[in-house]
């Protein structure tokens, strides 16, 4: 009986604490570019390419490159725009100017200490 109310509080306490993964992150959208994602067959010999938008989202520590899953039209964010974040694992949810936003994360690096 101790045993199972003691496991039943350490899971308690065990999903109160958010993750990393799940704690927002600030950033700033610093640059945007139309990128290739593809391209679209019109007919047997006719096809055209696809552009998708992607982002480059600076942090304190670290730069991440994400771009439209798909092609879409959809709102383009600017340049300058301070956004609040979440990654899990391989897209970025975020919202801006009222909107929300998921996006692939296709690069990361980090920003030296001097650049800061």
């Amino acid at each position: 009986m101790r045993k199972t109310i003691v496991g039943a509080i350490f899971l308690m306490c065990g999903f109160s604490f958010p993750t990393p993964a799940q704690q927002a992150t600030m950033g700033t959208i610093i640059s945007e570019a139309s990128v290739s994602c593809g391209t679209k067959t019109q007919g047997k010999k006719q096809s055209s390419e696809l552009l998708c938008q992607q982002y480059t989202v600076r942090t304190d520590t670290t730069e991440y490159q994400i771009r439209q899953p798909k092609p879409a039209s959809k709102a383009i964010v600017p340049a300058n725009t301070v956004i609040d974040f979440k990654i899990d694992k391989d897209k970025m949810k975020f919202t801006a100017d009222g909107k929300k936003y998921e996006y692939l994360v296709v690069g990361t690096s980090a920003i030296p200490a001097a650049a800061k």
